[in-house]
């Protein structure tokens, strides 16, 4: 049974909160980024820094609007496992941040982003499984973790005395 209007809107509220809480304990971690970004040696196909605020803006909403999708078939307790999945990734994600623009962790920082990588996954077809909307919200997500575990891995490489 799906629930009443209100609820649906308070829930559509509150998994959007918490898609956006999860960015914003990750940009915490981002916030002097720029300058240390900027020394880092990267590859000639990395995007402008520019791009990675509007990018995640944009996956953080859609990521909301997939677990509400799911969560609407039926509530947390019939779509658990799918909707654990989803705020472990999310977790994982918020990590990434800290390990590689506060820490400075490379390596760890790499090994963060294909455990979130395999959480996606899982994410993505639990919740496809119950609604294929919601799996297909986050194809794009995963699609720019991807980019960004290339994009990690390289820049990790190229600057071993600041990402050791």
């Amino acid at each position: 049974m799906r629930p009443s209007r209100q609820k649906q809107i308070l829930g559509f509220v509150g998994w959007l909160a918490t898609s956006f809480v999860a960015a914003a304990i990750g940009g915490a971690a981002s916030i002097r980024a720029a300058p240390f970004y900027a020394q880092l040696v990267r590859p000639e196909w990395a995007p402008p820094q520019s791009l990675f605020g509007p990018v995640w803006t944009v996956l953080y909403a859609l990521m909301g609007v997939a677990a509400w999708l799911v969560w609407r078939e039926g509530g947390f307790r019939s779509a658990r496992t799918a909707l654990v999945l989803f705020l472990v990734q999310l977790a994982v994600n918020a990590l990434w941040s800290w390990l590689f623009f506060a820490w400075h962790l490379g390596g760890a920082a790499f090994a963060d982003i294909i455990v979130l990588w395999l959480l996606i996954v899982a994410t993505l077809v639990a919740f496809w499984r119950i609604r294929p909307l919601a799996g297909a919200l986050l194809v794009p997500y995963l699609l720019w973790v991807s980019f960004a575990a290339a994009l990690n891995y390289s820049v990790w490489q190229l600057n071993p005395q600041m990402l050791g």
